[in-house]
């Protein structure tokens, strides 16, 4: 046993970091196991042959299983951090969520076929045909087998301090990535559960889609000037490693998101583009088919944050396209 793969690691006190390996881009994400009185998980994986066994084993070396916790606490729904909860919950655990989390992202997993029909609509109207659309209904269907919904959640709301294991979180509301996405801070020593609000590396997707709100592109923005202001010591988050200098990195990514406004309104001389055709422009390069649905839903907020300002114009009709 001298050469056992740990699974999981302390990172603060009673906040210990477990890697779950995912099949995207990122290769893992990171849930946390809050152990004091009692253990809660903050976020838990989706449901892949890799993913189940890494998060029972990690929970294992703490002598914990699924049914030996006291809750699941998500950051959002998306299935990178969301997938397994049905399937925890089933054991006994509570699962959370912030209230405007199951009211708008919960219910992409639970009324599905209505999901799927608006989801791929919205496709259609923004430009997506063919072979391409067809894709990417069969990778969303893909993804719903490795996600299993909460039967039951319970809500929480902005502001709101939680007892998780013993501790004290306050819930702070930041959406942008998800519509009701939330973080959770440690007021006690400044640690921030900060789930894809901010990321090392890369920017977090701000992507519109079927059910969420108009324009998430103005509300990140507006999360990032928050998560600042937090004066929070570091931030421990869903991908990649912890960020130390929280405000600076908040900078970062709203300046990476000025330019990709600048970039984009330099696509759009000329004649009106759909927001198909601008995403293959803006994000250049052999992109696989879920990564062209991020690249095509976050130009698709970009312009539809430019309309919102004024600065560029959404010309309706099959399909809708924009122009300066």
């Amino acid at each position: 046993m001298a050469h056992a793969v740990k699974h999981s690691t302390e990172v603060a006190p009673q906040i210990h970091l477990i890697q779950v390996p995912i099949p995207y881009p990122f290769k893992y994400v990171n849930c946390y196991l809050l152990k004091g009185e009692g253990a809660v998980l903050v976020d838990c994986a989706l449901d892949t042959p890799e993913a189940r066994p890494g998060l029972e084993a990690a929970l294992a070396e703490h002598g914990l299983s699924f049914a030996d916790l006291d809750q699941v606490v998500l950051t959002h729904h998306h299935p990178d951090h969301y997938g397994l909860c049905g399937l925890i919950e089933a054991y006994g655990p509570k699962v959370g969520m912030l209230d405007l989390e199951k009211e708008r992202g919960h219910i992409f997993w639970t009324q599905d076929q209505r999901m799927m029909r608006e989801g791929m609509a919205l496709f259609a109207r923004h430009g997506v045909t063919g072979e391409v659309l067809q894709g990417l209904e069969e990778e969303m269907r893909a993804t719903r087998q490795r996600v299993h919904p909460a039967q039951n959640p319970q809500t929480f709301h902005d502001g709101e301090t939680l007892q998780l294991a013993g501790m004290s979180f306050r819930v702070i509301w930041t959406p942008g990535h998800a519509d009701g996405h939330a973080m959770f801070l440690r007021e006690s020593d400044g640690v921030l559960l900060a789930g894809d609000q901010i990321l090392e590396r890369i920017s977090p997707n701000i992507g519109i889609w079927a059910y969420s709100f108009p324009n998430p592109l103005a509300l990140y923005l507006e999360s990032l000037e928050k998560t600042a202001r937090l004066g929070a010591k570091v931030a421990f988050t869903g991908h990649y490693g912890p960020i130390q200098d929280i405000p600076g990195r908040c900078r970062e990514l709203a300046q990476h998101h000025q330019e990709r406004l600048a970039h984009l309104r330099g696509l759009m001389g000329g004649e009106a583009k759909t927001a198909w055709a601008l995403s293959l422009e803006l994000f250049p390069g052999n992109l696989n088919l879920a990564q062209r649905r991020f690249a095509w839903s976050e130009t698709l907020a970009h312009l539809e944050y430019l309309v919102a300002e004024g600065s560029a114009q959404r010309l309706e009709g099959q399909p809708v396209r924009y122009t300066l």
